[in-house]
């Protein structure tokens, strides 16, 4: 194999050879110098391949060479040895078989000695077939032939063993033999591993061997590779980039204007073809100077006797800037004005009358004499790269032009910025003048208006814009003499389709012409008009605002008098506050403009609705013939507001009080009526909200019985006028008082004691509750510091104090001053607090709960009650309403509602509470039923800070809790 690999390497050298000295003669003999290009890559491509090759095929026969010392020596060698090990360990089981006499042992290494056996072949198998010699095959086959007789023997020995005799009483069979054979197989062994060994040391130092070889002609390929490519690319200098350069210097010398330049002979290839174009252009471009030279000379004879003719002044500068040619004139001009040679220098010189000519010669300017006289200096560029300029006198055509530019610009610069648009006609009603914002009026194309249009065709292009409908020219003519004959100047308004408001004004001319100018006047009517709107109605819902409602309830007085009566209604939202307060001012402004909507409904067309502020709202009902028609209006007002709205994705429900004064019973001025249906408004909203009331004489009587309280009430905290009282809490498991609730009392230095249910619900409207509660939070809590430390606190807290973001902070200020422990505290609300934001509410009760306070929640099942609130928050105490307690004995009374509300808070582990405990049939009732606490009249009224002591005593002591046990056992 090694032979015919380097039969291979030396054919292939010798092919590279040939083709390297083939392409060789054929890039000489080549007359095309692209083919020779081609000749010499195609070569260096022959010299890159055969040198790969060559390189592949080294490395390829390097690979066979250590395949077969690694793949087959190396596995040769292990099977060899594995076969040694195999015969080593029937060996030992031979032994263990001779030594042993029990028959289960004996079947076993029997078994062990024949697989090991065959073991043994198929190594020996292995190892010959990857022997790379004769020789260690037939060590191999000795092998095999000395484990076989070692084999029989150990057969023979075995089955004299088992007859009672031994191996050496056998002919043929002694031990020694069987040793023999031993040392047989093991040398066999050895030579097997020793032959393979040393036939993969002769690969290895054959692989070597190539190699170096390889090395050795791959260096003398690249050298010749060098050599050839070194050789072509002298040739190819030779043949091509000589004579490139020959027809380089040429070109470069008839570039230079040498005409007359000697250009070499070339040959058949391109180059030859480029020198004889290039010898054929040189003698075109001689004969063409020639024949130019002549026609200039011609020329410049005749331009010689125009220039000195002609009256302008004329100068030709060449490339350098010196002066090739100037007539007589412009040497006048020149020696009175030298300057006058450096155009660039004018326009400095004159910049107003260079920009004033810029648009109609960008390379003319102006120049001033000294005496006086204006020159035009026109500049142009020649092909030389010189100058021609060109003077003429522009003195008088200056003054022209100035004095009309000076007009023009007056005139465009008013017609331009007028705001209004502009039209001059003149005698024959012919159009003289439009300015660009007459157009932009009428929408109408610029370029359209042209002077000398008549009034007709002006009107049939603003008719054509689509400014009129259906009114034709006819029309509008007619409306312009009308607006003539009605006044001398001829002013009138115009409407147009688009809804725009064209103030037109026209005025006679001296001449007998028209001017007439118009003004787009529709923002301004528009303002006036919303100005006007603004001023009597109401921005959100566009009803009439106190200032319309007021002119007209005087004209349905002053109608009123003629017969017709009429009724005042006034309409106040419930609960408006809690959909501004959890759903956002934008949803409160929809609801208004809802509520404004289906007010519009229920009325009719000569009935008025309007707002006065807020959620409030009143309807003037005319027309009027009883009182019952404003009953049956108020009742649908009520209805149709009081259902669902559907506003922004949220569903809402408020309701409406309704106030009504009839006219002229309950007055006869607006603002008596007004005044009286807030009086009605008031009573309605007082007797349960959703319904209506007609105004009273009495009523006025009691709002102001009210107003008077509120008045009192605002100076009651600034005087001390409030106090607190306190009613025990009583434990009905332990049998003994556990606390007090703190109860707000007002003496008022003329009424005397003002029950709380007549101040607390206004100090809740005009939002003094806030600093009330804080003030009883704060004295409960120094009062209660001072008693024993089992007695707890109870202060009632209403839903306008959770709405204060530091109601937190104010408890636990309270707390902080008094040093009481926030466990003795019990704050009781009543479900009225969850209506205004539930979730901020439970956030607010979750943190005081966390602080140590206990929750109790007050009349339970009387108000809005909603099992979820108990569900949502862990109460510590449910209190049930006196209402219950005081039904709950009777036979049809609230004995199941006590029951079940007893039994869940047992079940939520909530205490449970009866107030109003006035009998002691109740208090019976309640401690059967498993309420835990009570409260009422039969333990004690209310008493001052002062009896607190005496009053713990005698419920302590048993004063009164021992009558109260003999009566109930009694």
């Amino acid at each position: 194999m090694d032979t015919v690999f380097d039969n291979l390497k030396v054919k292939s050298v010798a092919a590279f050879q040939f083709a390297a000295g083939r392409l060789s003669r054929l890039a000489l003999t080549t007359g095309s110098i692209r083919t020779q290009i081609l000749i010499f890559c195609l070569a260096m491509s022959a010299i890159a391949v055969a040198l790969g090759g060559y390189s592949t095929l080294g490395i390829r026969h390097a690979g066979d060479l250590v395949t077969r010392t690694f793949d087959e020596s190396l596995m040769s060698i292990n099977y060899a040895r594995a076969a040694g090990a195999d015969f080593a360990a029937m060996r030992v089981a031979s032994s263990q078989r001779l030594l042993t006499t029990d028959p289960a042992i004996h079947a076993s290494l029997d078994k062990q000695i024949d697989e090991l056996a065959k073991t043994l072949s198929e190594d020996l198998a292995i190892a010959a077939d990857r022997s790379q010699s004769s020789r260690a095959a037939n060590a191999a086959a000795k092998v095999q032939e000395a484990a076989d007789a070692w084999m029989a023997l150990h057969r023979i020995a075995v089955e004299s063993s088992s007859d009672g005799s031994f191996a050496s009483d056998t002919p043929g069979t002694s031990i020694g033999d069987v040793d023999r054979y031993s040392r047989i197989v093991s040398q066999q062994v050895e030579l097997l591993v020793n032959y393979t060994a040393g036939d993969g040391f002769l690969f290895r130092q054959r692989a070597l061997s190539t190699i170096r070889r390889d090395l050795q002609l791959n260096v003398a390929g690249l050298t010749l590779a060098l050599f050839l490519s070194a050789l072509f690319s002298w040739l190819l200098a030779r043949r091509v980039i000589g004579p490139v350069a020959i027809a380089s210097r040429a070109a470069r010398r008839i570039a230079d204007g040498d005409l007359n330049a000697t250009i070499p002979k070339g040959g058949t290839d391109e180059l030859g073809t480029l020198l004889g174009a290039m010898e054929t252009m040189r003698d075109n471009i001689r004969r063409t100077v020639n024949q130019e030279v002549s026609e200039r000379r011609s020329a410049q004879a005749r331009l010689s006797d125009a220039l000195e003719s002609s009256r302008e002044g004329v100068v030709l500068l060449d490339a350098d800037g010196q002066i090739a040619l100037a007539n007589s004139r412009a040497s006048e001009l020149i020696h009175l004005s030298p300057q006058l040679l450096h155009s660039d220098r004018l326009d400095a010189a004159a910049p107003a009358t260079a920009a004033i000519d810029s648009d109609s010669d960008p390379f003319a300017s102006e120049a001033q004499l000294p005496d006086g006289r204006w020159l035009r200096v026109s500049r142009s560029e020649t092909q030389e790269g010189g100058v021609i300029l060109v003077y003429s006198d522009i003195t008088t055509l200056r003054q022209q032009k100035a004095e009309l530019h000076e007009t023009n610009l007056r005139l465009d610069a008013a017609l331009t910025h007028m705001s209004q648009g502009l039209c001059l006609y003149n005698s024959e009603a012919r159009l003289q003048v439009a300015n660009r914002r007459f157009c932009e009026i009428f929408d109408i194309s610029p370029e359209l208006v042209v002077p000398g249009m008549t009034m007709e065709d002006i009107f049939g292009l603003s008719i054509a814009a689509g400014n009129h409908g259906s009114c034709t020219v006819v029309d509008l003519m007619a409306e312009r003499d009308r607006s003539l004959a009605q006044n001398e100047g001829g002013n009138y308004l115009q409407h147009l389709a688009d809804g725009r408001i064209i103030s037109i004004a026209q005025r006679p001319t001296t001449d007998g012409g028209w001017l007439v100018t118009c003004e787009d006047v529709t923002e301004q009517q528009r303002a006036e008009s919303q100005i006007a709107f603004m001023a009597r109605h109401d921005a959100l819902t566009r009803l009439p605002n106190r200032t319309l409602l007021a002119e007209r309830i005087e004209l349905a007085v002053a109608q009123a008098g003629r017969g017709l009566g009429f009724a005042v209604h006034c309409l106040d939202l419930d609960n408006f506050k809690q959909v501004n307060d959890t759903l956002g001012h934008p949803v409160g402004d929809e609801l208004l403009c809802a509520v404004a909507d289906r007010l519009n409904a229920c009325v009719r067309e000569i009935d008025t609705v309007a707002r006065l502020g807020g959620d409030e709202f009143a309807v003037i009902q005319s027309g009027l013939h009883d009182g019952a028609e404003a009953e049956h209006l108020a009742r649908r007002m009520v209805e149709c507001v009081g259902m669902p709205y559907e506003l922004n994705g949220h569903r809402v429900v408020v309701g409406c009080s309704v106030g009504i004064s009839i006219s002229p019973g309950d007055g006869t001025s607006g603002e008596k009526l007004l005044k009286n249906a807030d009086v009605a408004l008031y009573r309605a909203k007082m007797e349960g909200r959703g319904t209506w009331r007609f105004f009273e004489p009495s009523m006025d009587a009691s709002l102001q019985r009210r107003r008077a309280i509120e008045l009192d009430l605002r100076e009651a905290m600034a005087k001390d006028e409030f106090s607190l009282y306190y009613q025990p809490l009583y434990d009905l498991h332990l049998d003994r008082i556990c606390g007090f609730e703190a109860l707000l009392r007002w003496h008022h230095p003329k009424r005397g004691m003002v029950p709380p249910d007549q101040f607390i619900p206004i100090a809740e409207e005009i939002g003094l509750i806030g600093p009330l509660g804080e003030w009883v939070l704060h004295r409960a809590c120094e009062q209660a510091v001072t008693w024993p430390g089992e007695m707890k606190l109870a202060v009632n807290v209403s839903a306008a104090q959770f709405r204060d973001s530091g109601f937190i902070d104010i408890i636990a200020d309270a707390l902080a001053a008094s040093q009481l422990s926030p466990r003795r505290l019990e704050l009781e609300i009543t479900e009225s607090v969850f209506l205004a934001n539930s979730a901020e509410t439970l956030a607010t009760l979750h943190k005081l709960k966390a602080q140590g306070l206990r929750i109790a929640l007050d009349d339970f099942g009387t108000g809005y009650s909603s099992l979820s609130y108990l569900r949502s928050f862990p109460f510590d105490k449910l209190k049930i309403d006196k209402s219950f307690v005081r039904d709950a004995t009777a036979t049809h009374g609230s004995k199941s509602i006590v029951r079940a509300v007893i039994s869940l808070g047992r079940s939520l582990g909530m205490t449970t509470i009866a107030e109003g405990i006035e009998t002691v049939e109740q208090l019976n009732h309640m401690r059967a039923e498993g309420c835990n606490e009570a409260q009422g009249f039969l333990f004690s009224h209310p008493v001052p800070v002062t009896e607190i002591a005496a009053k713990i005593l005698e419920l302590r002591n048993g004063f009164k809790t021992s009558a109260l046990r003999n009566a109930m056992a009694s």
